[in-house]
């Protein structure tokens, strides 16, 4: 039986390893905001991170497994950043106002460096063969429609509410890829103009 000395060293070993995995793929999912997670390999991952490729493969075997850890390690970030906040609102108007906004900040602050990571992938495994990470990538995509389509779906009236999941979606993408090409965060004002003025008119009854 341990002892309670050596539960309490493996404790920390175990505590120390998670924050250590979790400031890996903070600099990965950066790396991957910008050249895709493609671009993304255990020996650029070191360069960056200043350890050593087999340090790493301690944690990720494979690049299609940092790939995929690095996918749902950006996706907690987007949870904590967008999803969550507007929850402390009742289903409704406000709560959308909310998500929408959290949505556009969390693409104007550049959260991560290259802006929105999730256009970033959509974009890149738009055209490549089925497969592990897109996969990832595709049920990813569709869960943040869905989730759109769920609370526009509480809103009163009624509308196509897949239809203004994807407008929204669109008008919001739209506005990351001129802001990361122009550095104009007007941009993102734009797109707020243009989401509030279809959602009054979904709204109307």
């Amino acid at each position: 039986m341990a002892t309670e000395t050596e539960e309490t060293r493996e404790d920390g070993r175990l505590t120390r390893g998670r924050k250590t995995r979790a400031s890996i793929l903070d600099m990965a999912a950066d790396l991957a905001s910008v050249d895709g997670l493609e671009g993304l390999s255990i020996g650029r991952l070191a360069v960056a991170t200043g350890m050593s490729k087999s340090g790493l493969f301690a944690h990720f075997g494979s690049k299609e497994e940092l790939q995929v850890a690095t996918y749902f390690h950006a996706r907690e970030r987007f949870l904590a950043e967008v999803i969550l906040p507007p929850r402390e609102f009742e289903p409704g108007r406000e709560r959308v106002d909310a998500l929408v906004a959290g949505w556009l900040r969390y693409m104007r602050t550049e959260v991560f460096k290259g802006g929105c990571f999730f256009s970033e992938v959509r974009t890149e495994f738009g055209s490549r063969e089925d497969g592990p990470v897109r996969q990832v990538v595709v049920k990813g995509t569709l869960r943040w429609l869905e989730l759109l389509a769920r609370e526009l779906d509480a809103l009163p009236g009624d509308r196509d509410v897949e239809q203004m999941a994807f407008e929204i979606d669109a008008l919001g993408t739209a506005a990351n890829y001129r802001f990361q090409l122009l550095q104009d965060p007007a941009v993102f004002d734009q797109a707020a103009a243009a989401i509030a003025v279809r959602l009054d008119a979904a709204t109307v009854y």
